[in-house]
């Protein structure tokens, strides 16, 4: 078996997500969260994603590298554990599911990626709505969360495309 550099960057690059999801989420409040508007970064899932889909031979473990970070989100950000625990891999094994049907360009990966936003953060809404730990309407969280999150998002991706996808090319 042919060692790659990738299961070294992978993990690490995860982590430097998982860090930066929180510290800019903390950095940037006044901005990200200005009431009633409020936009999670989701640093986490870009990668994950790029992971999936940039990963020539699939050799990468994303799915439980992908729910040891969802551990370590839902302890140290949301304190409601299973979230992302659960929304991270069900993002991996969707996005594994499409992968052999879709034209790898940038417009593709854009599109996917708006719709793993939608999913992770309509699953995360429908769990605290589950758990009594919000009680705003589905209206509320399209227009105040799931709009500005997804724009937000989409401007990371945006600026973080050609970069990672030439990481992903050198080291695979």
């Amino acid at each position: 078996m042919r060692y790659s550099r990738l299961k070294i960057i992978f993990p690490v690059g995860l982590f430097i997500a998982l860090f930066l999801d929180g510290s800019l989420s903390n950095v940037f409040a006044g901005s990200l969260f200005k009431y009633p508007y409020s936009s999670v970064l989701h640093l986490v899932l870009l990668w994950i994603v790029f992971a999936v889909f940039l990963d020539d031979r699939n050799e990468l473990a994303i799915g439980i590298w992908s729910a040891f970070a969802g551990l370590v989100f839902d302890w140290f950000y949301t304190g409601v554990f299973g979230v992302y625990l659960l929304a991270l891999p069900l993002v991996v094994y969707l996005c594994r599911q499409f992968k052999p049907w879709l034209d790898l360009n940038f417009l593709t990966m854009l599109m996917v990626y708006i719709i793993n936003l939608t999913i992770v953060e309509s699953f995360v809404y429908i769990w605290y709505l589950i758990g009594k730990v919000i009680t705003s309407n589905i209206t509320d969280f399209a227009v105040y969360t799931l709009g500005p999150t997804i724009a937000v998002n989409l401007a990371i991706f945006v600026v973080l495309y050609y970069p990672v996808r030439q990481l992903y090319l050198r080291v695979n």
